[in-house]
């Protein structure tokens, strides 16, 4: 995928990792939004880095020379909100001692970012709606309308839309600051960009803590590759943080990064490529349904076996005449996962010795093992055909072979 000039450009200005196609298509929106006058409304979970985006629309805007201010909406008290925001005239209230210019004020003629705007009281909200249809807000104890000329731009890891719902939320203004929305993808969905910054993250601290540079072996990247990252960026900035300080210099395995993240550490993702995400619940209900098939077979073919062995007669399961009279469980196949899920399956005409009667007693995980097995040797050991074959993806694949010994 080629990245565009302009998208480097800001991705070099604002020191932003990553190439993974959603990450890149959200700075390429803001970029186009940024010349145009509108309210941009910034999605996306806790520690994404969803202040990035309104810098980059800032960057990229005519207001570019005028005032940037961030507020975290979260941080503020109720009670103060409002004289933050737009100001207050002195004796407003108790402590106001004078005349204070609010943000808003501050800010004319440039742009404010609004973190956290979900948590605004609904108060504030309505003074805020008002801003952003005239121009026009009051301090706090003045009754004189004054004007200012900003851009808003805001950011939430809430859902909106339920927060308009429970009342929580005002839905005139959601519509005002979401003219435009741009969506940040978790660090989970964004692949090799966790490489990435984790290197990055390794380097920074290296120098700010004058210690050797941790590396990361193959097991490291696959783990962290894997973690969900509740806290995304965030979380993996800290995790390399504590690494840096106490593994400095160290080539860092999997079993050393699982000492820094929490407990949960086993609650893997599979690994999202820059071409394609997979759903993990999706692979292994696919994945146990072809199990459970086939053991269904193994039981029918063990059934088989018990009522050939009591008859006095042998049957020569090699005849041809034979074969017509056996069920299909005794005669081979390879059924592809789409064939499995219509249950539409064509079998080959070729005879396979019968399995010993201790296949009825194979675990689920002896015939997952077996599965995998037998669909490496039909493809020659690709495992990328593999995993086509079995509809899962390469990681998943190469953590059940890992697993089962079959490298």
């Amino acid at each position: 995928m080629e990245i565009p000039a302009e998208v480097q450009q800001a991705k070099m200005r604002l020191g932003i990792v990553g190439n993974a196609p959603a990450l890149i298509a959200a700075v390429s929106r803001a970029i186009q939004v940024a010349p145009i006058d509108l309210s941009v409304l910034i999605t996306g979970e806790s520690g994404t880095g969803k202040e990035f985006f309104p810098k980059i629309i800032h960057a990229f805007s005519s207001r570019k020379h005028n005032k940037y201010i961030a507020v975290n909406c979260g941080a503020i008290p109720e009670g103060t909100i409002d004289s933050e925001l737009f100001g207050h005239e002195k004796g407003a209230f108790t402590g106001a001692v004078a005349t204070r210019k609010g943000y808003f004020e501050e800010a004319d003629g440039g742009t404010i970012f609004l973190d956290e705007v979900a948590e605004l009281p609904l108060t504030t909200q309505a003074r805020l709606l008002r801003v952003l249809e005239s121009g026009e807000f009051l301090k706090v104890g003045s009754s004189t309308v004054q004007k200012t000329n900003i851009r808003i731009v805001a950011a939430t890891n809430v859902d909106m839309i339920k927060a308009v719902e429970e009342k929580r939320f005002r839905e005139d203004l959601y519509y005002r600051l979401s003219t435009v929305q741009i969506s940040i993808p978790p660090l989970r969905e964004r692949g090799n960009d966790i490489v990435l910054l984790a290197r990055k993250f390794a380097t920074d601290f290296a120098e700010k803590y004058r210690t050797p540079a941790i590396s990361l072996d193959e097991s490291a990247r696959r783990l962290i590759q894997h973690y969900r990252w509740p806290g995304n960026v965030r979380q993996l900035k800290n995790v390399i943080e504590q690494i840096s300080l106490f593994e400095a210099g160290n080539e860092i395995t999997e079993s050393s990064i699982e000492q820094y993240i929490p407990h949960n550490a086993t609650i893997y993702t599979p690994m999202v490529t820059s071409e394609t995400s997979h759903s993990y619940s999706k692979e292994r209900e696919l994945l146990f349904n072809m199990i459970f098939r086939m053991q269904h077979e193994i039981d029918a073919l063990r059934n088989t076996v018990e009522t050939l062995s009591s008859k006095s007669s042998a049957v020569d399961i090699h005849a041809p005449d034979a074969i017509e009279t056996l069920p299909r469980t005794l005669v081979k196949y390879h059924p592809t996962v789409n064939e499995i899920i219509s249950g539409d399956m064509e079998f080959q005409t070729d005879v396979t010795e019968v399995q010993d009667a201790d296949a009825s007693m194979m675990t689920l995980e002896d015939t997952e093992r077996e599965t995998i097995r037998r669909s490496l040797e039909r493809n020659g050991g690709r495992r990328k055909a593999t995993a086509q074959e079995l509809k899962i993806s390469e990681r998943t694949l190469y953590r059940k072979i890992r697993e089962y010994g079959l490298e």
